[in-house]
């Protein structure tokens, strides 16, 4: 074995919780170094090119881009290839597809809120792959920064991190985390420095140079044997319309060369030989045509129909496959299929099929690895699990924007069995950062989800910190009553903790619904009779049906009303003709509130137009049969 090493080049990731500055740091460095064509219009938050994520302000794709830094002291131009991942623990597949490309990490911590538990998720897989980490202190320029603390905090993190570490990764090197360098940053202001600035205060420099010289000194340049043959593995997939499926890869040895022929190595163990039609590099965020990509590139390649991550692409005369991207076990699932509502169909084009709806999961499963789809024996649903609520919620509301109408089931958790047979479920750690006026009330709320407190901070600044450890089941249709309780002031972010004995019958909602007992349109003259016992999620001549859940109820137990009653029409003129300025304004539920609100015999269903909830049973009189049963059994 010969080993090389390639210095033109330096592969990174850069690692935070959501919503700490990743993107628009990337965005700065992107424009410091001119990648950008001069005729380019580039928008902010320029990685964040899906919908969704321009929508919700979060990356949910794990993306990369290639920044070419000539900087002071670097004789020629170095390529600087940055993976920008999600901070949501949700889409945790992608930071591992990430983490598996780069040879180091820039960890991105807020200068206020510092660690939080994506910030311990996201370092724990960096640590795992023994990666070495540069420390960014981000928004050093907030009026609430605490650089110093936060700074500990991380720092404390990290070793806390590869103390419980020593045991799974033993040659995992603890010193080399005690001399971790710190970046101090204003990603918006694209400025950074290697002195402490004041609290509040920009850093004393007004670029990014001392965040390229760090990654240029501390991240190494990619290593590969001259000697050993290719090897090249599959971290993400795309698709052209001109070139049909794209497999992104990094090389680790050899060289990739267009028209090259080369053997695939199918997760089954299959081996077959193919030719590379097409070979492209990156530049910013634009890919090019390329001849030959070598060790420690990023590139994409066609001529390959149905690859899939974590297959190898090797030598026909020496094939050695690498080993597959491990990521952790589902914890969430519910049921996704056909809609079976009345008003299903009511506009053309929409996607209505079983085979429709199954061809698209099928689909996900080839670029997300982190879902699965489990045949539960109906023709028209199946169920999907995956890592929360919100990959979860994503996945639905990218199939409604397709053109799909669904029927999504109540979000529920994937249970275990320990070695004696007892059911094990998914617990998280849950952070809450809020005034500490609403101490009692929030520990009441999750004491009622069987949650359990274990740590409370309180930095004298009118804001507390406290930690729970909560069933993950707990957790569904916590967050809406969260920051109804709060008055959305409050900062909740969960963490996977791991199994533990099943918590008992936790009562997550304490109103009961409002439900439709025929079919029709909803009428003013209903609804404002109606509007005192009951807040309503229809808007008057909306269409409903019998069984549709049109509002929640003041008390704990289902109402079944007439909501579209009309007024009785006469001779007379009255002085009382009903107005909309009496009615109170609906509250009209996103995807994801539907999910949250959806009780145990309870769907959503999910059109490009539409996100109504409905029973599962829809028949008043069957309703009430299922329910007599289930008392008399239970």
């Amino acid at each position: 074995m010969a080993l090389a090493h390639r210095s033109d080049l330096r592969n990174v990731a850069i690692v935070a919780h959501v919503d700490h500055g990743k993107t628009t740091l990337v965005d700065a460095m992107l424009r410091q170094t001119n990648s950008f064509g001069s005729h380019e219009h580039v928008d902010d938050r320029a990685m964040d090119s899906n919908d969704l994520e321009r929508e919700k302000g979060i990356t949910i794709l794990a993306k990369n881009t290639a920044i070419s830094y000539n900087g002071k002291h670097t004789e020629s131009p170095i390529t600087i290839n940055v993976i920008d991942t999600p901070g949501h623990a949700d889409f945790g597949g992608e930071v591992e597809r990430g983490l598996s490309m780069v040879d180091g990490v820039v960890l991105l911590v807020d200068a206020s809120e510092g660690p939080l538990p994506q910030t311990r998720f996201v370092l724990r897989k960096a640590l795992e792959a023994k990666l070495p980490v540069i420390l960014l202190v981000n928004k050093t320029d907030r009026p609430d920064a605490r650089i110093e603390e936060v700074e500990g905090e991380a720092q404390d993190l990290l070793l806390g991190l590869a103390s419980d570490l020593t045991d799974t990764v033993p040659d995992l090197d603890v010193d080399a985390l005690l001399d971790v360098p710190v970046v101090y940053a204003s990603g918006r202001a694209g400025a950074a420095s290697r002195n402490r600035p004041a609290d509040g205060e920009l850093p004393d420099n007004d670029d990014l140079e001392p965040l390229f010289e760090a990654i240029l000194e501390h991240v190494p340049a990619p290593t590969y044997d001259d000697e050993a043959p290719l090897q090249a593995w599959v971290t993400n997939l795309d698709s052209s319309s001109f070139l049909g499926r794209l497999a992104l890869l990094r090389v680790f040895n050899g060289t990739l060369k267009k028209g090259q022929t080369v053997a695939w190595v199918r997760s089954d163990g299959s081996v077959q030989n193919a030719r590379i039609t097409e070979l492209q590099m990156t530049k910013a965020l634009t890919r090019y045509p390329a001849e030959s990509a070598g060790p420690g590139d990023i590139a994409v390649i066609a001529g390959f129909e149905d690859i899939m991550i974590g297959e190898t692409i090797a030598d026909p005369e020496d094939v050695r496959p690498l080993p597959r991207i491990t990521v952790d076990d589902p914890s969430i699932s519910m049921t996704i299929g056909t809609n079976t509502s009345p008003l299903v169909g009511k506009v053309q084009g929409h996607k209505l099929t079983a085979r429709m709806v199954k061809d698209r999961l099928d689909r996900e499963l080839i670029g997300n690895m982190s879902i699965r789809v489990n045949d539960i024996g109906r023709p028209d649903a199946w169920e999907v699990q995956g890592r929360g609520e919100l990959q979860l919620a994503i996945l639905v509301e990218n199939m409604r924007r397709e053109g799909f109408e669904l029927t999504v089931g109540k979000p529920q958790v994937v249970t275990k069995k320990d070695e004696n047979g007892k059911t094990l479920e998914p617990y998280d750690e849950l952070t809450i950062d809020t005034p500490e006026e609403y101490l009692g009330a929030i520990t009441q709320l999750l004491a009622a989800r069987k949650g359990r407190m274990e740590n409370m901070i309180n930095n004298g600044t009118g804001w507390i910190r406290m930690e729970f450890i909560v069933p993950s089941r707990g957790l569904i249709g916590f967050r809406t009553q969260f920051l109804s309780l709060t008055r959305g002031t409050g900062i909740a972010n969960s963490l996977a903790h791991g199994y533990d004995a099943w918590a008992g019958e936790i009562t997550a909602r304490q109103n009961g619904s409002i439900v439709a007992d025929r079919a029709g349109v909803a009428t003013p003259f209903a609804m404002i009779a109606l509007q005192e016992r009951m807040s309503f999620f229809v808007q008057p001549t909306q269409e409903v049906y019998e069984g549709m859940v049109v509002g929640e109820n003041s008390r704990a137990d289902d109402m079944d009303v007439n909501i579209t009653k009309e007024k009785k029409l006469t001779n007379m003129r009255s002085a009382t003709a009903d107005t909309f300025e009496s009615m109170t304004p609906p509250r009209l539920l996103s995807l994801e509130e539907s999910l949250e609100f959806a009780g145990e015999d309870e769907c959503v269903e999910v059109t490009p137009e539409h996100v109504r909830i409905r029973k599962v049973i829809l028949d008043a009189s069957a309703r009430g049969r299922e329910a007599s049963r289930r008392k008399r059994q239970g």
